[in-house]
């Protein structure tokens, strides 16, 4: 996040490969009043070892493949959420912030529609014996409205 921020974010997919290995898809608008800025954004991300591939004029990326980006994962003790973030800076951040870090974000997709909240799913995986409760007072002080989906036919059909 800190490698975006402060430009907004438009779209962002992420799915957990293996312990070592994601994809991510992101899309996010330069700074205008800043040259170069689109490029030096690709330069640290490639400086700090995140290998990356510019698709800003590929179609097929834009119009088809982003909604695909991620697919399956056989992440352990995956739980997934859709929740409605608002549209304000900070809002992930706060987020981030928020989660415990003996947890593992393992999906997360982002697409900002226009609307006054940001329609976020976010699959989490809990540490094995790890206790639910705290998940559960995670989500209800973080304050934003979710739906856990972990059971959901389409998530087990086509991201497990």
């Amino acid at each position: 996040y800190s490698k975006i921020w402060p430009r907004n974010v438009t779209e962002l997919t992420y799915r957990f490969n293996t312990e070592q290995e994601a994809n991510v898809f992101v899309s996010f608008q330069p700074l205008v009043h800043v040259e170069g800025d689109y490029e030096k954004v690709m330069e640290d991300f490639r400086g700090d070892d995140f290998p990356c591939t510019d698709l800003s004029n590929n179609e097929l990326a834009k119009t088809h493949i982003r909604h695909l980006a991620g697919g399956r994962s056989n992440a352990h003790h995956e739980r997934l959420f859709r929740f409605h973030f608002p549209e304000s800076p900070g809002a992930l951040q706060r987020f981030l912030e928020a989660l415990d870090m003996k947890w593992n974000i393992s999906l997360f997709h982002y697409r900002n529609y226009g609307d006054d909240f940001g329609r976020v799913l976010v699959g989490i995986q809990q540490n094995h014996g790890s206790k639910c409760e705290g998940m559960n007072h995670f989500l209800e002080q973080l304050g934003y409205k979710y739906i856990e989906e972990t059971n959901n036919p389409a998530y087990k059909k086509f991201l497990r």
